[in-house]
Order: structure tokens, then C-alpha cells, then sequence
């Protein structure tokens, strides 16, 4: 689910760099013309794989293998644009970063271009309405390692209008007031310190269960900090990954602009706080377990650990196990809500791999006290899913869920799903159903390689007086550049 930005972005600061409409197509149209030399995925330069854009590592969305036989994989149970602990540290062969490192940054510097369109209708409880269509998408580059050390990047994104009524506002892919925009929202250096330790400083999309890029709409969030990431191990044996860092500003998914992350917490006017983060995770075979935690001084402290572990029962059958739980409360000087508060979350999932196919059941229980946030990404929680959380103070949730990667049409898969919530602890909410449908299909090889097609429906009923109900309907389009 989205979230919706504070009040206190209002009076945003200016210290994002802005670019009009015209720049910002130009800077797609300069990337068009850029050589596809050494191409990377889909925008590289937001470090580690998020859920939403095709052509990342598993997802929600996964499609089948391009290959032009073979068996269809199953696919993946995460929502789009969340991100599992097991995915939030790069996992790029250590081979091939040093081999960047021997090649000469200039000669060496890669180019990504995606474009993408996006429409977004959404009816809500109180019969408003949300409604946009926009166009545009990514152009960034990566030069290889200079003096086998050091190499830079930077990205830029665009929003345009092609439809939106200033009286259905909020769909977040525009900017308020239903504006369209373009920002430089990475720009960054990077340096191999060891064989195994990389950092990196700048501004920049990240991706771990609560920072992270919240990539389901036109642009990712994107952070200004320093990060440190490693790894030990890997190949066939146990694999350590690990990284910390600091970041003081975020630019929202559909802003221009980077703010404190205090400010984008909630936090009053005046208040400005950085978050440090560091987390690990543990893997050996099919099983992984790891832990990460998010302090911001004075506002909120979230730990998160999560574990998986996965069994092959048959050639394409198998299972799959899940475990996650996170810890929230306020520190110092509760300056987030003005009071002290704590609450936590626990989740199991279990899942059936049946060749193309996946089943998945899932549980999670919130406890008392307050509502679970997630204010620097999307929230990473088993039944988090298209419009609601299902993390509201004192609620249980159960879902079911299905997908299928269709092994007659190459690269068309889909997935549909049902969420129960139960009553919260507040007596002016109520209990919630989610329905949701995914179609998607993959170009593959061929002319069309890189467009990706996805269309998303979801439907919540509350069980209150008159049976209010959102909808919520999505047409996208990707297309990565070669």
C-alpha cells in the first residue's frame, strides 16, 4: 500500500534540484541516444532490486524465464514495491565487481533508460476520488571503476501529466496540485574498499523492508546518506551479507525535493533527525535468517528480523516457510506524537510450489497501543498488500493467495488474492476485506524485449454501516531500453 505524505511536506525545502518538464524530457530523449554498451537492469543505479518495475530480481510479478524452452519457474508471493530482508543487501557476483574495477571508468560507463506509463483510478470510502495518467520514466548511467576503486552515477526520473483532474488529487503520481515533475534523484560516488566492502555516498534508492524506494508508481523515493555494504561467503556454502548507514534526507516517490527524514515521519515543523540503519542476513542452502533496526533520534525505533527456509519435495514441488517480526516505539524525547508509544507486529507464511504455480496462506497479528508504520518505504509485512496494510492497532490478518506463471503464453503470469482483517482495538474502525487481481505479461526475446504490460484490481469492504468499499485499478506499462 502507498503512503500518503505528511501535512508538513506542505512548506517543502527547496534543497532538491529542480528540472522542468522540457529538461526533463530532454534527459530522456539525451539517454535514448546513449550506446547500450554493457546494459545493466532496470535502473541500476537504485542499488538493490525492487519490486515494482519489471526486469528485478523475484517478485510478486516474476515472470517466466526468457529462455524459448524449458520449464516455466513458479512465481514469487512479495508485494510490489516491498522488499524481504533476504533481498536488502546487493547480491551482485563479487566476480563481476572486480572485474569493473580493471576496466577504465570512462570507456566503461553503462547507460539505462526505462519508460514508463502509468494510470491510477481509486474510489474511496467516502466517495472521493483519485485519478491520473502520466508518462515518463528513468535515464541514468554508472561509470566503471577508476584507478580500480572508484565510480559514479546518477539518475534522472520524470513524471508527466497526460490526465488529471485537480479535483481528484492523490494518486501519487504526480506531485500534489496534480503537477508533473523531474528531479536528479541519484547522484552518487561509490568505492570498493576490500574485496568484499563497498561504500557508498550520495543520493540514492535503497532497498530493505523499511527503507526503501516504494517503487509501485511512476519514480522510487530516493535517499541522501553514506552506506557501507559487504559480504562474506557465498557460492555453495553459508553466505554473510551486512550493511549500515546514515541518511538525513529522503526525496519522496512523487516529490522534487529532499527533506529530513523527521519531517517525512511526521515529526512537527523544525524537527529535523537522520535515521542510521544497519541489519545482516544469514543464509546456508535454502535457509536465511537476519535482523535489521532503524533509529531516528527522538522520533521512532524499528527493529525487524525474518527468517525463510524452503524445502524441495519433488522435481518443481516444494514448500516454503516464512517468519517475520518488528518492534516499534517511540525514544528520547517522543517528539513524533508528543507521548511515548510501542507496538509490534509478527508474521508466518507458508507456501506450496506446484511447478508453475504458487499458494501461499498468511497470518499476521498487530498488537495493542498504536497502529504499525512504515513512514521511509513501503511496509514489508506478509499482508500488506495493494491498498490496505492490515496493520492497524489490535488487528489479525489471514490471507490466501494464488499466482501462475502460464506456461502456454510465454511471459504472461498472474496472481489473485484475499485478505481478511478483523475488528482493531479502536472501536471507530472496523473489520476490512481486500480482494486483489494481477495480470501481467512479459514481452521476452524478440522485438518487444523489455516492454512489460500489468494491470492490478483491488477491492476493500468494510463491514460497517452502508458497507463502504474502495476500489482501487491500475494500467501500467514498462519498457527497458537495451
Amino acid at each position: 500500500m502507498s503512503r500518503a505524505p505528511s501535512a508538513a511536506l506542505r512548506n517543502r525545502n527547496t534543497s532538491g534540484r529542480r528540472l522542468s518538464p522540457c529538461i526533463g524530457v530532454a534527459l530522456l530523449a539525451l539517454a535514448l541516444g546513449a550506446p547500450p554498451v554493457l546494459a545493466q537492469q532496470p535502473p541500476e543505479p537504485a542499488n538493490a532490486a525492487s519490486e515494482a518495475p519489471p526486469s528485478t530480481t523475484a517478485s510478486a510479478n516474476a515472470t517466466p524465464s526468457e529462455a524459448d524452452s524449458g520449464p516455466v519457474e513458479a512465481p514469487e508471493s512479495t508485494e510490489q514495491g516491498h522488499t524481504q530482508l533476504p533481498e536488502s543487501f546487493e547480491r551482485r557476483p563479487l566476480e563481476e565487481l572486480l572485474h569493473e574495477s580493471r576496466l577504465v571508468g570512462v570507456r566503461d560507463t553503462t547507460f539505462n533508460v526505462q519508460l514508463r506509463s502509468f494510470y491510477l483510478h481509486h474510489d474511496n470510502f467516502n466517495n472521493t476520488e483519485q485519478l491520473a495518467s502520466t508518462a515518463g520514466g528513468s535515464a541514468g548511467f554508472k561509470t566503471g571503476y577508476f584507478y580500480e576503486h572508484f565510480a559514479f552515477g546518477a539518475t534522472g526520473y520524470t513524471s508527466q501529466k497526460l490526465h488529471g483532474p485537480l479535483d481528484k488529487d492523490g494518486t501519487d503520481l504526480l506531485e500534489p496540485g496534480q503537477r508533473s515533475y523531474s528531479v536528479i534523484g541519484e547522484a552518487y560516488g561509490e568505492a570498493l574498499l576490500t574485496e568484499g566492502v563497498k561504500a557508498t555516498a550520495g543520493r540514492r534508492s535503497y532497498d530493505t523492508p523499511y527503507l526503501n524506494g516504494n517503487d509501485s508508481r511512476m519514480t522510487p523515493a530516493t535517499f541522501q546518506g553514506y552506506t557501507i555494504l559487504g559480504s562474506l561467503g557465498g557460492g555453495d556454502g553459508p553466505a554473510l551479507r551486512f550493511g549500515a548507514g546514515s541518511f538525513d534526507k529522503e526525496k519522496q516517490r512523487n516529490s522534487e525535493d529532499f527533506v529530513s527524514m523527521a519531517t517525512i515521519a511526521g515529526a512537527p515543523a523544525g524537527v529535523e533527525r537522520g535515521v542510521q540503519a544497519a541489519g545482516a542476513n544469514f543464509s546456508v542452502g535454502k535457509f536465511s535468517i537476519g535482523a535489521m533496526d532503524y533509529f531516528c533520534r527522538d522520533i521512532i525505533n524499528i527493529a525487524y528480523a525474518e527468517s525463510k527456509y524452503a524445502v524441495a519435495l519433488a522435481d518443481r514441488i516444494g514448500l516454503r516457510f516464512g517468519a517475520q517480526y518488528a518492534s516499534q516505539r517511540s525514544n528520547g524525547e517522543d517528539l513524533l506524537t508528543g507521548h511515548s508509544f510501542s507496538t509490534d507486529q509478527f508474521g508466518l507464511k507458508g507456501e506450496v510450489v506446484l511447478g508453475s504455480a504458487l499458494l501461499t496462506a498468511a497470518y499476521t497479528g498487530t498488537g495493542g497501543g498504536a497502529d504499525m508504520q512504515s513512514p521511509w518505504g513501503a511496509y514489508p509485512g506478509y499482508t500488506s498488500v495493494q491498498i490496505e496494510n492490515f496493520y492497524r492497532a489490535g488487528e489479525k490478518a489471514e490471507m490466501l493467495r494464488a499466482a501462475y506463471n502460464f506456461p502456454q503464453v510465454r511471459g504472461l503470469s498472474a496472481y489473485g488474492l484475499y485478505v481478511h482483517g478483523s475488528q482493531p482495538e479502536s472501536p471507530k474502525q472496523y473489520p476490512q476485506d481486500e480482494y486483489d487481481l494481477n495480470v501481467q505479461w512479459d514481452a521476452g526475446p524478440g522485438k518487444l524485449k523489455g516492454l512489460t504490460l500489468r494491470a492490478r484490481y483491488g477491492h476493500v469492504a468494510q463491514d460497517s454501516s452502508g458497507n463502504p468499499h474502495q476500489d482501487d485499478f491500475r494500467l501500467m506499462l514498462f519498457y527497458q531500453l537495451r
